[in-house]
């Protein structure tokens, strides 16, 4: 097979996955989750078959423990952040009547400094932007909410994700032999490498990233509540679990939790103990959490995880969030595989192949002279 003939085979073949995506978006959401919550636990499974145990036992205890434990975070965690959430939405109006007493005098004070022609283009810019922004974060929420959370698909999530879990669990190294078996020969060794890549990039990702956002929720949930914020939990909590959205839930649960701070306890010590609380989240996600369970070899920057998670939420909603990181991470290292065979091919370094070769020309024409 030639290389165009490749590069074809390739084509229709990516084409024929995104299509086939599109086409059954609709019913796709628990496989998918069902996939990921095996890949996520297959570790877990290996080490236990590595004790002694039966594959299928060890996937049998494994995917009852890993449900229960949702269960039960669901019934006591769930209704707790429910009630907060509604009283924080409840509170809303007066936090803002807060805030605009406690900063307004300030906001007006710059605001008397600007020309107001300036402050009338400022004034169109932004509502221009917001609106725009406005009517996009619309648009990713209608497709989120209208593709995964439907009520049929709900009731999928439910029954099918676990038993999807449990067979793709039990079956996987078998899936994963069975396609090693199907690679192009001359092929395999490159794919295997690429597979290895991605599967070290998804493991440091996914696994590391769900345990730091994990971590740092209960921290700043902890934290807030016990220097007084209301609605603490919530907040810390919801700020944590988003930051799998590189700086984005940080800065939101930061605004938030300030906001709040700003409107209960006014310019105090408490604000400062709020702020105080989200600084040693950063200091212990920046240099103890993220080091250890995520590592700096992952190979997926920040913007490009934001812009895949964007795009796959405005494009399939919930379902193209849950595939953005491994879509992105499989991109990458395809991306990166074709850097290196262009940087160590002659197309990168044709001069210096020529260079080299005259070089061991010019001897052996000086031998026959």
């Amino acid at each position: 097979m030639t290389f165009r003939q490749q590069a074809r085979f390739w084509l229709i073949f990516v084409v024929g996955f995104f299509f086939l995506v599109w086409l059954f978006s609709g019913i796709l959401l628990p496989f998918v989750a069902g996939m990921a919550i095996a890949y996520f636990l297959d570790p877990l499974a290996d080490r236990l078959e590595e004790r002694g145990f039966n594959r299928t036992v060890a996937t049998t205890i494994i995917t009852f423990l890993f449900f229960l434990v949702f269960i039960f975070v669901l019934l006591l965690v769930v209704p707790m952040i429910g009630s907060q959430l509604a009283g924080f939405l409840e509170r809303l109006p007066g936090y803002v009547d807060a805030l605009r007493i406690t900063v307004g005098p300030y906001v007006q004070h710059i605001v008397d400094r600007i020309a107001p022609e300036t402050l009338a283009g400022i004034s169109d810019s932004v509502k221009g932007q917001t609106a725009t922004a406005i009517k996009w974060v619309g648009n990713i929420l209608t497709n989120v909410l209208s593709g995964g959370l439907a009520l049929l698909n709900f009731i999928s999530l439910l029954f099918i994700t676990p038993v999807v879990s449990f067979y793709l669990l039990r079956d996987w190294d078998k899936i994963v032999a069975k396609i090693d078996g199907y690679l192009p020969r001359r092929s395999a060794k490159d794919i295997r490498q690429c597979a290895s890549e991605i599967d070290e990039t998804l493991a440091g990702f996914v696994r590391g990233q769900a345990t730091v956002c994990l971590l740092l929720g209960l921290f700043y949930a902890i934290g807030l509540t016990f220097v007084g914020l209301e609605f603490g939990f919530v907040i810390g909590l919801m700020t944590g679990l988003v930051s799998f959205v590189p700086y984005f839930g940080m800065i939101a649960g930061f605004a938030i939790g300030m906001g709040v701070a700003l409107a209960q306890f006014g310019p105090s010590v408490d604000l400062a103990l709020v702020a105080m609380v989200f600084g040693i989240g950063q200091l212990l996600e920046g240099n103890f959490l993220t080091p250890k369970l995520v590592g700096d070899k992952v190979g997926l920057h920040a913007v490009w995880v934001m812009f895949a998670l964007l795009a796959g939420g405005a494009v399939f909603g919930l379902l193209g969030v849950m595939l953005a990181v491994p879509v992105a991470a499989v991109i990458g290292v395809l991306v990166r595989y074709g850097l290196r065979q262009y940087l160590s091919s002659r197309l990168y370094d044709h001069g210096s192949d020529q260079a080299r070769h005259t070089s061991l020309q010019e001897p052996a024409e000086d031998a026959k002279s």
